[in-house]
């Protein structure tokens, strides 16, 4: 059996094999490439795409893809076989330059958001080098990007790339007036990622999963998460051997799996990796969720990574852990004294003016009909945007914002009383679970995204939300005679200008919301609410400025996020519908007839026999199906009306207005009926089962 560090990494055509198999001129005009993100010459191309080529036959793979990212938010891949026919008649085995750095899949049935016409087929996928190519399934999978043939973005790498290259080169001129040269700054993501495991054969059984993901029926449990033991609690041994595989398939694939534990919800759990490069993370991330889907099925499992699979029970986020770095140092590394640290303190200050100035655009970039119900409880950060940073760096806000003495805090050390315990010296500040985007000790996690989103959205908006500040920052410094004086009045007026979204308190409580309307922040608690900030001017001008999106592709965006909308919503909808009549009424009906059945056998014996508890228990069943029934026309009359909606924030907002209510109040009387109805009549495992099963 090989050992970790064997295993590692050794499906990926990485760092070590190109040091291995390629010429060293090659190797270092790649690693030019990768590192300071050099053009790539076709020639050089063609002698990475032969030893990458050799290296995956090798291993067994016989076909390439370009692995690429469309605006549907999952992956996507084509798979074209290495072979080629020979003069002989036989076949060998070939592998391009032009193959590897360009490829042509149908640009027309991919989400574009309007971008593309059926009858306008041609899209390009570009390789992307600063992501490692790997082996999946046996094929060679090379990280792309996408683009329609006249030009625009249709995937979520493009523009991601693009912003980190915004980011870079604006950082790399604040660090020049700190003296610092440095090739490339490059910011850095480790994704948590939070999933629910249920039996397979329950899943089998019920259509909404299936379709939706989501539970879109179900009474709650006798026994939910109110105990709290099943978070960090003692794994499942079905549980403990699917980790135990998918650390392998991920390790396999260079992806540093790191943590992993119970959730607070049963049957749900977390895995967590090693920060890295953020595209490479967010190829690891998808990847992540990929592989967790296909092994669990061979415990016997399927793993949901939908964000709110179960009603009443914590729904599933992916903290995005976020930050800037150098080769040598992390910029958001406060050290020890970070009232004296000028460097942190002005890239802290620039974060904080970003995410206030474009908090609109954050909340949009995690915006969909699942985030919608997750936001909010449970361990969830609200929907309001605001900043978590502590004790210590808030005293240091105040200090410099208010300009006022500062006092710092002096380290307390823990003992807890007992001889063989270890002492320890305390953190200057506490965590805080309900902040949407959190400091904590040398970056920020942004909470909010959803467990099955594509974080490139967010990182997008993060980088380019930051290269702006950071270039008004640079503007403003390049021209002063005292660069320290200039840096530090530059953090005291932005620090002071918006130390409106700092916030340590409770996200949950009420009083927050209306504080936070009086500090003029947004409350965009939707969907329908939050997409049109990609509409906004102050916005588009933004990525325009950068190269990041033209206004067409955040137009395209826009378009595609409000029809994906629509159509989960209408896909749950008519779900609900076909499972109501098809699965449930009919249920209820059967039961009942067995209850009438009774109650008609027990007078048969003798008049003198009570049936009162079959009678009342029939009036429950028939008011739980006659609400069901009426709430069944009124969904399908609202669905049909939101679906005939040719606008498409109007379609949209049919959905959220008029199809979420109804569907509400058919799922009630479901549940209604679900609580009084013979558990061998009803049809669809029930919470109990899911959430509880056994190993």
């Amino acid at each position: 059996m090989s050992t970790i560090p064997e295993l590692f990494g050794s499906m990926v055509f990485g760092d070590a094999v190109m040091r291995q198999r390629l010429p060293h001129d090659t190797y270092k005009a790649l690693r030019k490439t990768i590192d300071e993100g050099k053009p790539l010459d076709l020639g050089v191309a063609n002698v990475v795409a032969n030893a990458m080529k050799d290296w995956a036959c090798e291993k067994g793979a016989t076909h390439f893809t370009h692995w690429f990212q469309s605006l549907n938010g999952i992956t996507s891949e084509k798979h074209d076989s290495f072979i080629n026919p020979s003069q002989n008649g036989g076949v060998i085995m070939e592998f391009s330059g032009k193959e590897l750095i360009k490829g042509e899949p149908d640009a027309s049935s991919f989400p574009s958001g309007g971008l593309r016409a059926t009858c306008e087929a041609r899209g390009y996928t570009a390789w992307d080098p600063t992501s490692y190519a790997f082996i999946k399934d046996g094929v060679l999978c090379i990280p792309t990007a996408f683009c329609s043939y006249t030009g625009e973005a249709l995937d979520k790498k493009t523009p991601l790339l693009r912003s980190m290259s915004a980011i870079s080169n604006e950082a790399r001129r604040i660090l020049k007036l700190f003296g610092k040269e440095v090739p490339q700054v490059m910011t850095t993501v480790g994704a948590e990622q939070e999933y629910f495991l249920i039996d397979k054969e329950d899943y089998a059984k019920r259509l909404d999963l299936i379709l939706t993901g989501r539970t879109l029926f179900g009474c709650p449990p006798a026994k939910g998460q109110e105990l709290d033991e099943h978070y960090f609690g003692t794994l499942r041994t079905r549980v403990s051997a699917y980790m135990k595989e998918l650390d392998g398939q991920l390790w396999k694939l260079g992806i540093p799996a790191k943590t992993e534990h119970n959730e607070v919800a049963p049957a749900q759990h977390e895995l967590a990796p090693v920060f890295t490069t953020t595209n490479a993370a967010v190829d690891a991330n998808l990847l992540t969720m990929e592989m967790m889907k296909k092994v669990a099925e061979r415990h016997g499992l399927v793993c949901l990574l939908h964000e709110k699979p179960f009603a009443g029970v914590n729904g599933s986020g992916k903290h995005n852990n976020w930050s800037i770095s150098t080769p040598d140092a992390n910029l958001l590394d406060p050290g020890k004294t970070p009232m004296e640290n000028l460097q942190f303190l002005l890239f802290f200050a620039a974060v904080i003016k970003a995410v206030d100035d474009y908090q609109d655009l954050l909340r949009a970039a995690v915006a969909s009909a699942g985030n919608d119900r997750r936001l909010g409880a449970n361990e969830a950060p609200p929907s309001i945007i605001s900043i978590f940073v502590g004790d210590e760096l808030g005293a240091i806000i105040d200090s410099l914002a208010d300009d006022v003495a500062y006092t710092c805090p002096e380290r307390v050390a823990m003992d807890l009383g007992v001889a063989v315990l270890p002492k320890f010296t305390k953190d200057n500040t506490d965590r805080n679970r309900t902040s949407p985007f959190a400091f904590t000790g040398n970056k920020f996690e942004f909470r909010m995204p959803g467990s099955n989103m594509n974080i490139a959205d967010a990182n997008t908006v993060i980088n380019t939300a930051t290269a702006k500040v950071l270039r008004e920052f640079a503007d403003a410094l390049e021209k002063a005679e005292d660069f320290s004086a200039a840096a530090m009045g530059l953090i005291k007026a932005t620090l002071k200008a918006h130390k409106n979204i700092i916030f340590n308190g409770n996200g949950y409580a009420d009083e927050w919301v209306e504080e936070a309307g009086r500090r003029g922040l947004q409350n965009l608690p939707s969907t329908i609410d939050a997409l049109p900030a990609l509409l906004r001017e102050k916005n588009i001008a933004l990525f325009e400025e950068f190269g990041v999106l033209s206004p067409v592709e955040m137009h395209a965006r826009y378009e595609v996020s409000l029809e994906g909308y629509a159509k989960v919503l209408n896909i749950e909808a008519l779900t609900m519908l076909q499972m109501a009549n098809q699965e449930l009424m009919p249920a209820i009906a059967a039961y009942m007839e067995k209850i009438a059945a009774a109650a008609a056998a027990k007078k048969a014996v003798s008049q003198a026999i009570s049936v009162r508890a079959e009678t009342t228990l029939l009036q429950k069943l028939s008011a739980s199906a006659d609400a069901m029934s009426d709430a069944i026309e009124v969904l399908d009359k609202a669905r049909g009306a939101a679906a005939a909606e040719k606008d498409a924030l109007a379609s949209a907002r049919a959905y959220h207005d008029q199809v979420i209510p109804a569907m509400n109040v058919l799922r009630a009387a479901a549940d209604s009926a679900e609580a009084v109805c013979g558990e061998k009549y009803w049809p669809l495992p029930n919470y109990s089962r899911m959430l509880w099963y056994m190993d």
